[in-house]
C-alpha cells in the first residue's frame, strides 16, 4: 500500500509538505484525545488537495464499526489504520475496507500472532500489520523507539504479513531501523514534528530522503 507514511497530519499546508518531499501515504487522526487530531471537515479538505496516488489513511482508536465506515466514505479515505485495543471482530465488520492493524509491543510480541490467528479464522485478515511502542495509556506517537532486535528476530509471528515499522522514528535513524528490521514501510509522526500536530517541513524532508536512501541500500543487498 506504501513505502513511507507521515503520521498525524492536521492542515492542508502539512499534507502539502509531505507530499512534495516524496510522501506515498499521510495519516489523519480521527481520536479526540490525540494532540493531532483532525476534524472531518479539515480531513476532507486535505484529501481533495492531495493527488490520488498518495494514500490516505484514517487512524482510529477503539471506535465503533460504522462510525468508521461514515469516516472512511465522508472523507474519501483510502485505507483505515486502528490504533487501539480493537478486537479481531470488528475486522471483520470492516471487511469492505482496507484495514492496517496496529499494535503497541514491548518485548513480548507473541499477542500477535494469537490475534492474527483469529483473523485468519474469521477470513478478515488485515493488509498490513504496524509495529508501535508501547507505552501504558498512550495510543502512539509517544516518540520512543521499539526494541528493533526483539521485532527481527520473531518476525514470524507476522506469518508472513507486510510490516510497517513505527515507534520513535525519526530522520537520524530510520535508515538504520530499515536495516535492522526490514520492514515493508516506516511511519513517524512527532519525528518530523516542530510540535505536536504541526510538521517540520525540513524535518519531513530529511527523513523521506533518508527512508529512502534506508530502502534502496536494503535492496542492494539482496
Amino acid at each position: 500500500m506504501f513505502r513511507v507514511k507521515i503520521c498525524g497530519i492536521t492542515n492542508v499546508g502539512d499534507a502539502r509538505i509531505a507530499w512534495d518531499a516524496g510522501a506515498d501515504a499521510i495519516g489523519l487522526n480521527f481520536y479526540r484525545a490525540s494532540p493531532r487530531f483532525c476534524r472531518i471537515e479539515m480531513a476532507r479538505a486535505i484529501v481533495q488537495g492531495m493527488p490520488q496516488a498518495v494514500r490516505k489513511v484514517g487512524v482510529f482508536v477503539n471506535a465503533p464499526a460504522a462510525e468508521i465506515l461514515a469516516t472512511f466514505d465522508t472523507v474519501g479515505l483510502d485505507a483505515v489504520q486502528l490504533h487501539g485495543d480493537e478486537p479481531p471482530e470488528l475486522l471483520r465488520d470492516l471487511r469492505r475496507v482496507p484495514v492496517i492493524r496496529a499494535f503497541r509491543v514491548g518485548r513480548e510480541l507473541t499477542p500477535i500472532g494469537c490475534y492474527l490467528q483469529v483473523c485468519h479464522r474469521l477470513a478478515c485478515v488485515p493488509r498490513m500489520v504496524l509495529v508501535d511502542t508501547l507505552k501504558p495509556g498512550q495510543y502512539g506517537g509517544t516518540g520512543a523507539t521499539l526494541d528493533w532486535q526483539v521485532l527481527r528476530e520473531n518476525r514470524q509471528i507476522l506469518q508472513g504479513m507486510p510490516l510497517v515499522l513505527a515507534g520513535g522514528l525519526k530522520p537520524g535513524n530510520v535508515a538504520a531501523a530499515i536495516a535492522a528490521v526490514s520492514p515493508w514501510a516506516v511511519d513517524t509522526a512527532s519525528g518530523v514534528e516542530s510540535s505536536p500536530g504541526m510538521k517540520s517541513a525540513a524535518l519531513v524532508r530529511e527523513f523521506i530522503e533518508a527512508a529512502h536512501a534506508g530502502f534502496a541500500q536494503r535492496m542492494a543487498k539482496k
